[in-house]
């Protein structure tokens, strides 16, 4: 079982920056071909896909809103997935989750979420 703790959650301005991280524990080798990503739900709102990344490689998915603000990366070395956002408008509040699975979306394991509030 894959275990997820985001942090880096937190109340922002509009158009301020924030960087989520996602600490992946397994004690073995995260296969090249697994998707880890991140989903978000406003209150209200059913949960949204953001964004997410092949480990191995590959070109990274976003939601059409996220796309040239926000930038999702990862650091092999310590099972770290980040989702850097940028650029942040009131729209984006909710709770942000990371995500992972074999096939996209990546949906069978998840975090516990991390708060994101954008004041305006």
């Amino acid at each position: 079982q894959v275990q997820l703790v985001e942090s880096g959650g937190g109340l922002v301005q509009t158009g301020g920056s924030l960087r989520l991280s996602c600490a992946a524990s397994t004690s073995g080798r995260i296969f090249s071909s697994y998707i880890i990503g991140w989903y978000r739900q406003a209150p209200g709102k059913e949960r949204e896909f953001v964004a997410s990344i092949r480990w191995g490689a590959g070109t990274p998915n976003y939601v059409d809103s996220g796309k040239g603000r926000f930038t999702i990366s990862k650091d092999s070395a310590t099972k770290t997935v980040y989702l850097q956002m940028n650029r942040l408008k009131p729209e984006d509040t909710a709770v942000y989750y990371c995500t992972s699975g074999s096939d996209w979306p990546p949906r069978r394991h998840w975090g516990q979420g991390t708060q994101v509030t954008v004041s305006s």
